[in-house]
């Protein structure tokens, strides 16, 4: 689909996620989808687009907490109003737990990243936002996933997450960390390298590559 059409397309349910219109943003999520029928694609280009917009709109003072909350909850109940599709049909053996950086609190993304690899036959475990460190690592230690997602939306919270990284480098020093998110159009290479060993991935698309290259060995 062209650029423009999928601008076309995030512009009008950006209008419709501010207005609080769940119907309308669900029904320009299928119109998206039977002209072009990629999640992934819509994910990035619809649904990214309009909420790093909102996040921006939030950032600036110019809606309210309530809006950008709003906006959230509409875009996370479309994404579960399509969980059953993007599924694939054939399973791996290979489990991915997903999580936010402690503290965070926007958990639309790692959703995201969670239906992403259920695209690709792996079980997700998706754990969204508010969990604690402690937690995460006593579930990593009952569930052994092959690899950890995490996301870090607001950068305030970097420090966070090199804190999260250190502890769990300590209990799972083999286990594959991949991160991302919004946050990381902010943060310089300086902090980056603080992070240590994990493969940062700032897009959907960038995640489907990795994702592919892991299946085929």
């Amino acid at each position: 689909m062209e650029a423009t059409r999928s601008y076309d397309f995030s512009a009008k349910y950006l209008e419709n996620l501010l207005q609080g219109n769940r119907r309308n943003c669900s029904a320009i999520a299928k119109q998206y989808l039977a002209q072009n029928p990629s999640f992934l694609q819509l994910y990035e280009e619809v649904f990214k687009v309009a909420l790093y917009e909102v996040g921006r709109l939030w950032e600036t003072n110019q809606i309210s907490i309530a809006s950008e909350h709003i906006a959230t909850a509409i875009t996370e109940g479309i994404l579960n109003e399509h969980f059953e599709q993007i599924i694939s049909k054939t399973r791996l053996n290979r489990k991915v737990v997903v999580a936010c950086v402690e503290d965070e609190k926007h958990q639309v993304g790692i959703k995201m990243v969670a239906d992403t690899f259920e695209m690709h036959g792996w079980e997700s475990f998706f754990l969204g936002s508010g969990i604690p460190i402690v937690e995460l690592i006593r579930y990593i230690h009952e569930v052994k996933p092959d690899m950890l997602a995490i996301s870090l939306s607001i950068y305030f919270n970097f420090a966070n997450l090199v804190k999260m990284l250190n502890k769990l480098r300590g209990e799972f020093p083999e286990l594959q960390i991949i991160i991302g998110g919004q946050a990381f159009k902010h943060v310089s290479a300086e902090l980056i390298s603080k992070v240590g060993n994990v493969v940062i991935l700032t897009d959907l698309y960038l995640l489907e590559k990795f994702i592919n290259v892991l299946n085929s060995k």
